[in-house]
Parts: C-alpha cells; structure tokens; sequence
C-alpha cells in the first residue's frame, strides 16, 4: 500500500519530478500541493503566482538565485499559452537563463523528461483547473 499522500510547508527540498498536475494544484513528492510552484535545483517551493501578469523580476527571484545551476527555464503560463514581455526575457538571459513558454502541463511533462536526463532545467508553473 502507497504512503499517503502529505501537504507540505511551502518548500520540498531536492529534485522532484511532477506526478500530477490540474485541480488547481500539483503532486510530488508523495504530497500535494494547492496553487503555483517554482521547481528549482533546490526544491520545488510554493510561487504566489496566479496569473501571468504576476511573472515578474520579483517573483522570478527565487530562480536567479540558483542562476548557476539553471540553463533553461519551463515556464507553464496556465491553460493558454501566453506572451512573455521582452523586458523578462532579458532579464532572465542577463541572469544566464534560457526561456521556454508553454502550457502548464507541457511544461511539466518536459520539465519530468529534461530533470530524468539531469539537464540543468527549472520550472515555473501556474497553477491549472
């Protein structure tokens, strides 16, 4: 019998990959979490974040912060896929990030396949219904 699934504090050290997404909410790590994450080298951390205009430099820095252990970021934008300003873009290329947007659920399907290849990949993902 599986362990039940857990709710955490807001952070889950080390990498994990996404077990499942949707019901505004994510799974991993044998537990589950209700809203956005940011899955970095670290950890995979709650993220504030529900729309895409909430992207910003400030809410992206937990992510620069690991700059060094990061070439590309998966980002999952929700249901649509949406434009991302070129402001961002820069300053995540200034920081040595790549950008990928995409849906939420392909992000996490890719962010799963790039962290079992070991690619040095994040993610951020908005939470989807």
């Amino acid at each position: 019998m599986a362990a039940p699934e857990r709710q955490h504090d807001g952070f889950v050290p080390g990498r994990h990959p996404i077990d499942a997404y949707g019901g505004g909410g994510f799974r991993f790590a044998e537990m589950s979490h209700r809203g956005s994450i940011l899955a970095l080298p670290s950890g995979v951390r709650a993220w504030d974040v529900t729309e895409p205009d909430g992207i910003t430099p400030d809410t992206l820095a937990p992510l620069v912060a690991e700059a060094g252990a990061i070439d590309l970021l998966l980002l999952g934008t929700g249901t649509d896929i949406v434009f991302v300003p070129d402001s961002l873009r820069r300053y995540l290329k200034e920081a040595g990030i790549g950008l990928d947007v995409m849906q939420t659920g392909a992000a996490a399907r890719t962010y799963n396949i790039l962290m079992a290849e070991n690619r040095k990949v994040a993610a951020a993902l908005i939470a989807v219904p």
